[in-house]
């Protein structure tokens, strides 16, 4: 359910803002006949605020992508990629694409492929991972992934839903890999960084995505994120509040699109050198 709401508001994004953060050509037709950018409901601000976060973060990613490409990486993984259309839209002819999910997701997003008559990129490698009976390693490995090349990870959308070893262990893994290598994550802030009024909001959000079987599970304060991360071993680290990603992607737009000054999560982004 998370990701068909991702995967909509990236498409309700191209046909309702202008200029598009997000170039996506496939989002549309991958929703097929049963997507609908209803106007009213999608310029509700609480839709237009996370509509906005959802096309910044995968920006984000893509753009750190473009840095690790041109510094050399030559494998991509797309952790949790849920209705992520990367692969289709990939502009580096020798990058290697791996996309990690559920087995059931994977399936499904295969099927809404072939429905809207999407090919299947050559150089996409589909990953099946039940987190419970293999590791990230493993199911990379055999999926043909090389551990000794720099790779760019993207993973977003799931921290919150991990629990804290799971996320410990997978920065563990890729703060391992060769110098160039890095990862684009967003997590969600502690209690102790919101105001009472984003506390309430997080509150009425949390016993939604519970309702549907997916609770969020971890929180950090800012602070600690940099620590987690240092720990792992990167050595460079970003990371970006509301105000920053505002600077950053939506600054003089006439539509208004944007996000609050305050938000729930950040963007956050590591290198090893």
């Amino acid at each position: 359910m998370t990701a068909l709401a991702v995967a909509s508001r990236r498409a309700a994004h191209l046909i309702l803002d202008s200029p598009a953060i997000l170039d996506d050509p496939f989002a549309v037709p991958l929703l097929g006949t049963a997507f609908h950018a209803d106007p009213v409901r999608h310029a509700d601000p609480r839709a237009r605020a996370f509509r906005a976060f959802i096309v910044a973060r995968s920006r984000y990613a893509e753009d750190n992508l473009a840095f690790a490409v041109a510094a050399g990486a030559t494998q991509y993984v797309v952790l949790g990629a849920g209705l992520d259309t990367f692969a289709c839209r990939n502009p580096f002819p020798n990058l290697a694409v791996f996309e990690v999910d559920f087995p059931a997701t994977q399936e499904w997003k295969r099927g809404m492929l072939r429905s809207a008559a999407i090919p299947e990129p050559a150089n996409l490698t589909f990953v099946p991972l039940d987190f419970e009976h293999r590791t990230l390693k493993d199911g990379l490995a055999e999926g043909g992934f090389h551990a000794n090349l720099p790779t760019f990870f993207s993973w977003l959308g799931v921290v919150p839903y991990l629990t804290l070893p799971a996320f410990r262990s997978t920065l563990d893994l890729i703060a391992a890999m060769p110098v160039g290598s890095g990862i684009t994550f967003d997590y969600a802030l502690s209690d102790e960084e919101l105001s009472p009024t984003l506390q309430r909001a997080r509150k009425s959000l949390a016993a939604r995505v519970a309702a549907a079987g997916e609770p969020f599970r971890l929180f950090f304060r800012s602070e600690q994120m940099e620590n987690e991360l240092r720990s792992a071993g990167f050595q460079r680290t970003e990371q970006l509040d509301s105000i920053e990603i505002n600077q950053r992607y939506f600054s003089n737009r006439s539509d208004g699109l944007a996000l609050p000054e305050e938000g729930l999560g950040k963007l956050a982004t590591a290198w090893v050198e």
